[in-house]
């Protein structure tokens, strides 16, 4: 099957991962970043760079309605390398404005070129207190809360926006990431999940599971990921083998 995707984010660590996934199908991918030097590295794994910044409405629009991609993937996060403490306060209010406005603004500029598939990144980790493991409809802590408000009301947007929208949008709530380009050898907290098995969620997205919300992590307890497995064919076991 012939697939013209748009990948946000294709510079981060999940687009690394996935990115080879995606090409590997056969399918022609197109991947943003805000910078030429990232366009450059992208171009030579075969990917063909979009330099844009997702805030700019008006510049995505344009790009996307030239590409006219039959899927959108969101990947975009702008968080520190390592989850670095001292830089973490800076970095949540724009990685909820990133969530917030960039996504409104994907949903529009995907909807313009006439997707019909718009797959996005959440988080598993900001549930609120409760039975465990957590399904996808437990409730997340609530926006008002002293630490994670900000990330929560980022989150809500989000989510709401990509399954609100009038198109097949599939939300995949990962786990805490760790392996090759988070800065995390091992998991660091219940619920995580290897950036391999999360790229691989996605990549089945683009071809699996109805529209809706998947918790993605590994399995111990924390969070319920049956229905990624159930429906994605998706393992949290899964590695790709690929040194990038």
């Amino acid at each position: 099957m012939s697939v013209c995707i748009f990948l946000a984010g294709a510079s981060g660590a999940i687009g690394r991962r996935l990115s080879p996934l995606l090409r590997g199908n056969g399918w022609r991918l197109f991947g943003s970043t805000r910078t030429q030097d990232k366009a450059t590295e992208l171009e030579k794994a075969g990917v063909e760079p979009v330099v844009v910044d997702v805030l700019d409405a008006d510049a995505l629009r344009n790009h996307l309605y030239e590409i006219r991609p039959d899927v959108v993937i969101h990947q975009l996060t702008d968080l520190p390398y390592g989850l670095e403490a001292s830089k973490m306060p800076a970095a949540l209010p724009r990685n909820a404005r990133l969530r917030d406005v960039g996504t409104r603004n994907l949903v529009a500029a995907a909807l313009h070129a006439g997707a019909r598939r718009l797959i996005a990144q959440s988080i598993s980790f900001i549930y609120d207190e409760g039975a465990k493991p957590h399904r996808e409809a437990d409730p997340l802590l609530p926006p008002t809360h002293p630490v994670y408000g900000e990330t929560v009301r980022g989150v809500l947007s989000l989510e709401r926006q990509v399954t609100e929208a009038p198109i097949e949008g599939l939300v995949l709530r990962y786990g805490l990431l760790y392996g090759p380009g988070t800065g995390f050898d091992a998991p660091i907290a219940p619920g995580s999940v290897h950036v391999d098995a999360a790229a691989k969620a996605a990549e089945l997205a683009v071809t699996r599971g109805e529209p809706g919300i998947y918790n993605v992590a590994e399995s111990d307890g924390e969070v319920l990921c049956e229905k990624a497995i159930r429906s994605l064919g998706w393992d949290s076991a899964w590695r790709s083998g690929i040194s990038i």
